[in-house]
């Protein structure tokens, strides 16, 4: 398996990777899955940040991918960043992709001085990479219903006082 940025070209896989791993998870979901919309749209209003987009591939061929956009935490535009979608090919899952996808993601975003990775997803899952339910940092989600499964994770240029109510990227809104 391989991990890189993804590239305009890579579209189409992305949107099936999408498609496929999210409609696995929720069947009863008919038309386009909200998660391979959100990531056309990210694109389309010029928020998917291109240096934090990043394709799995096995034997040339997207199998999963992950993204951020920019998000304003509090009255700061700048320090944290919106992770997600995720999303893996069903047959794919469980063999590392999504985990090397994080891994890069949250490498990279280090890397490029982010202070806060900020995701909504399962605890059980993202607590191993060192998530923690960002209530504990004094982050409150857009939506309060989101506060059991909305997470942070503070990276080298963190500091406390990144606290407040998050905003994702307006194509979140959308949905």
């Amino acid at each position: 398996m391989q991990i890189r940025q993804s590239a305009a070209a890579d579209a189409p896989a992305i949107h099936a990777v999408h498609t496929a791993a999210f409609r696995a998870r929720n069947p009863g979901v008919t038309g386009e899955m909200p998660e391979a919309k959100l990531v056309t749209e990210l694109t389309a209003d010029g928020d998917l940040l291109p240096a934090l987009s990043f394709v799995a591939l096995l034997d040339g061929e997207v199998i999963g991918h992950s993204c951020c956009s920019p998000s304003r935490l509090g009255e700061d535009p700048e320090s944290a960043i919106g992770f997600g979608p995720l999303g893996v090919l069903p047959d794919q899952q469980r063999s590392g992709a999504g985990s090397a996808l994080v891994h890069a993601t949250i490498g990279a975003a280090n890397a490029l001085g982010y202070s806060l990775i900020v995701l909504l997803g399962d605890p059980g899952y993202y607590s191993r990479f060192g998530f923690v339910l960002a209530e504990k940092l004094g982050i409150t989600p857009p939506v309060a219903e989101w506060a059991p499964h909305f997470q942070a994770l503070p990276l080298a240029a963190y500091n406390p006082e990144n606290r407040g109510a998050f905003r994702y990227a307006a194509a979140f809104d959308r949905l």
